[in-house]
């Protein structure tokens, strides 16, 4: 079954893309020798950030690495427009080449399988400034409303290469790191994981008093979930008692805000749904899978990202999309609070090899945005909520992008990933079941990098039925299933024929509504009939509010 699995999906999954791919493409997407003979297990990430001239300045980053295999050459990544001074191994300045965004690095001698190795690459430069950040990232180097410096960081799809040298590869997380950073006093430095130090020093390349703040990250992390926050912060904390996986214990969550000084009082009260959210996503998910490094939400001048354990707020205290409430079905939550925290499970804990598989990420989140809608406004909210969210799906291209090029698929992902996932709870129609395979992935894969294949396989040994057509359609095909019928009158009875416009032995049953209840039919690509019996004929409907699908009514 797994190999028919991979079959089906990974097929011509490059010829599905007209996008003519890169040499540097490649050297971003693919794991070569070069990138797979070594593993990285810590970094240790030391910057200085000099807001006036946009640069970072005596900056560097140690690599502690364990060779898989025998190697003497490596590949690591940092954007060509930052410059590196050295790189230095056991007192050796070693030598190194540049390939675009690539730097092939040479060692005096062979590194053996097993072997750990520290080096350290000592760069500085000006960062990639964002255009539109989050999603044409880099460094945003704004004002706030005190003209005081207000700089984040946001690089998902971009990398975090553009801005400190690293294995810019999702398959690599290092199991733990330190940020360490140094701005200009009196600003505050916000980062990942729990705050270990912060001192006062004079900084001779910034000429003036400086605050050196330096975190750590205790779990495996991300890349793009690293992060930097620079401003005129006042914090405030709480706490959370978070349900152990077992649910007979209670560890207590730190929760820190971090906000622009003259919005604390406005954050203390917005904040408050935080908690309930929580509440929510442990319920269905597990435990809050970052316990010991805390939850955190940092104000940052643009909209949001989900970096790890200190989640980018940028929604200015409004309900919905930045005040937008149609985004949300008309309720009255803070969308970028929940999607963003929702990553924290969907992303961040579980991520993907290769972005070709970010419908992990995102689709998986997004519908973490319907469970927190049933649980706080309840079910048929929540079938608003979800069907809402078919206005958002363009079904462009597949939402599987192709693999070794560093290329997400459609960005339908979120919202259409999210109605798959709706749709086979309804296949399923069983929610005990359904929400034990959700919790089983949260819990199975948690703090591991994987493929989409496993989770398809997983939810496919859940279930007693095949979804190997399924997925193929909804994930690896650009179009939704179209059920086509036809309704005649045979005497006083109706006749339903109905199939399936589909992708070839697309099976999924469906529910169809005969104005009294639901009953379940069988399509298939060829017609097939149903009698329906006496029945008004103006009540008759098809439950598509339960499956993403298209409905088309033929003579």
């Amino acid at each position: 079954m797994r190999f028919f699995l991979i079959f089906c999906l990974s097929l011509l999954v490059l010829n599905t893309y007209s996008q003519n791919f890169t040499f540097a493409d490649s050297l971003r997407g693919n794991l070569t020798s070069l990138r797979t003979c070594y593993d990285v297990f810590y970094y240790d990430l030391n910057l200085t950030v000099d807001d006036k001239n946009k640069q970072l300045v005596n900056s560097y980053n140690d690599f502690h690495i364990i060779s898989t295999d025998d190697f003497s050459k490596i590949q690591i990544d940092l954007f060509s427009n930052l410059k590196i001074n050295s790189i230095v191994y056991n007192n050796y300045t070693l030598s190194f080449k540049r390939k675009s965004n690539a730097v092939f690095i040479d060692f005096p001698e062979k590194i053996i399988k097993g072997e750990k190795i520290v080096f350290r690459v000592n760069y500085e430069g000006a960062p990639r400034e964002a255009v539109n950040p989050p999603w044409d990232g880099g460094f945003s180097w704004d004002l706030d409303m005190n003209k005081n410096p207000w700089i984040g960081v946001s690089c998902q799809g971009l990398g975090a290469s553009s801005w400190w040298p690293c294995k810019d590869h999702q398959s690599d997380e290092p199991d733990s790191m330190s940020i360490t950073c140094t701005a200009r006093s009196p600003l505050k430095i916000i980062s990942n994981g729990k705050l270990i130090s912060e001192k006062k020093l004079f900084n001779n390349e910034l000429g003036q008093l400086a605050n050196t703040s330096s975190w750590f990250v205790s779990y495996p992390i991300n890349n793009y979930n690293v992060t930097l926050c620079i401003a005129d912060y006042t914090h405030f904390s709480d706490y959370y008692l978070s349900k152990s996986n077992n649910f007979n214990s209670f560890d207590t969550l730190n929760l820190d805000y971090y906000v622009l000084s003259y919005n604390e009082n406005k954050a203390k009260q917005h904040f408050k749904q935080v908690k309930p959210m929580l509440e929510c996503f442990e319920s269905f998910f597990g435990q809050y899978p970052f316990i010991n490094d805390g939850f955190s939400l940092v104000e940052t001048p643009y909209l949001g990202m989900e970096h790890q354990s200190a989640i980018a707020y940028g929604n200015n205290f409004l309900p919905g999309y930045n005040g937008n409430k149609n985004f949300i079905a008309g309720l009255d939550f803070d969308y970028i609070i929940v999607h963003e925290a929702g990553h924290e499970w969907w992303g961040n804990s579980i991520t993907t090899n290769d972005i070709a598989d970010m419908w992990i990420h995102e689709g998986f989140c997004t519908y973490s945005e319907v469970i927190y809608v049933e649980c706080i406004y309840g079910y048929q909210a929540m079938l608003n909520y979800v069907n809402n969210q078919k206005k958002y799906v363009r079904n462009d291209k597949p939402i599987i992008g192709p693999y070794n090029v560093n290329q997400k698929g459609s960005n339908d992902m979120y919202q259409k990933g999210s109605l798959m996932l709706h749709t086979l709870r309804n296949l399923i129609n069983n929610d005990v079941k359904w929400f034990s395979i959700l919790k089983g992935i949260s819990n199975d894969f948690k703090y591991k990098v994987i493929d989409g294949i496993d989770i398809m396989e997983y939810i496919n040994d859940k279930v007693d039925f095949d979804l190997t057509t399924f997925f193929n359609q909804y994930l690896k095909n650009s179009k939704i299933p179209v059920l086509e019928y036809k309704l005649h009158k045979q005497g006083r009875e109706y006749i339903l024929l109905y199939k399936w416009d589909a992708v070839d032995d697309f099976n999924m049953k469906i529910k169809i509504n005969n104005g009294i209840e639901d009953i379940w039919i069988y399509p298939e690509n060829n017609w097939k009939e149903f009698t329906l019996g006496k029945l008004d004929i103006k009540n008759f409907y098809v439950r598509d509010d339960l499956f993403y699908i298209d409905v088309k009514k033929v003579r």
